[in-house]
């Protein structure tokens, strides 16, 4: 009876043979898993860009409707300061202090008016009259501040030369930067071109033709500051959207070149405005950013 019982445990446990085939079984199963939801997280973080993307063309068409106009997006503000087309944007949603835009407000980066006037004065620096004034008129915020990535770009860059630290910017919803206060992670700042419904061209061969509708030049000096998470020091620390092939330029007019068009050469929305995300990997110019209209990645 003894050596029928030691029989029949041996027979029920595993042997090492058993159990090495379970694991390699476990862990091609693994690996097979990974990938997959690696892509279903991903496509996720996808989505939320577009609809991200999506309220802040509502915000700004609701901005044009009320003040007959998109923001502007140049490179430079009326008194030929640096603040680009992302901050722009920004302020358009949100104002300089995050509590609406000023009616008034030519963008500037010193937050005045044409005459000289403060538009978002400062509660500890100025009297509560002025600053109830100022907001009674205050159109928005176009964006729920409990929901809304906005950021100063000293937050990102340690180093924000030619801009002001504290210039804010929206930024997207791939949380790759780390915020380099709270340590939290943060994403990329949007940009945004305005078209000038004035001019008629989209010169690939000449980025700096003067009648291109859109003008690469407007976000050029935020792309410059490179990728956050790199030390300037390191050679690919520059986005593909800064420079190709040695010509500034040549890489935003063949990507954002509406294809659909085969008898001239345009480019998508021109009667509007350009919304880029740099995207999953954080890098503007790259196959997987996300735009307001079809990217269609065109590599040199």
């Amino acid at each position: 009876m003894e050596k029928n019982v030691n029989d029949t445990n041996r027979n029920a446990a595993f042997t090492i043979v058993e159990l090495l085939t379970v694991m390699s079984i476990i862990v091609i199963l693994i690996g097979l898993l990974v990938p997959a939801l690696n892509k279903v997280k991903r496509y996720s973080y996808e989505v939320k860009q577009k609809a991200q993307l999506k309220g802040i063309g509502t915000a700004l068409d609701f901005i044009y409707a009320e003040l007959g106009d998109y923001p502007e997006s140049n490179a430079l503000d009326p008194t030929s300061l640096p603040y680009c087309g992302a901050m722009k944007l920004c302020e358009a949603m949100i104002g300089q202090d995050m509590m609406g835009l000023h009616p008034d407000s030519i963008y500037r980066s010193d937050g005045l008016d044409g005459m000289g006037h403060i538009l978002y004065p400062d509660p500890n620096i100025t009297s509560t009259e002025t600053c109830k004034n100022s907001l009674c008129i205050r159109k928005g915020p176009y964006l729920p501040l409990e929901s809304i990535d906005a950021f100063a770009i000293g937050d990102l860059y340690e180093n924000t030369r030619p801009f002001a630290s504290r210039f804010l910017v929206l930024c997207d919803v791939f949380k790759r930067v780390k915020h380099r206060t709270s340590g939290k992670r943060i994403g990329m700042p949007i940009l945004y071109y305005k078209a000038n419904t004035m001019n008629f061209k989209h010169n690939v061969a000449n980025p700096d033709d003067p009648e291109n509708i859109y003008n690469y030049e407007d976000n050029q000096a935020l792309i410059s500051l490179g990728k956050p998470w790199e030390p300037t020091s390191v050679i690919n620390s520059q986005h593909s959207l800064f420079s190709a092939s040695g010509r500034n330029g040549i890489r935003f007019y063949m990507n954002t070149k509406n294809h659909k068009i085969a008898t001239a050469s345009r480019p998508y929305r021109a009667d509007t405005y350009i919304l880029i995300s740099a995207g999953y990997d954080g890098e503007y110019g790259t196959p997987d950013d996300i735009c307001n209209f079809e990217w269609k990645y065109q590599g040199l």
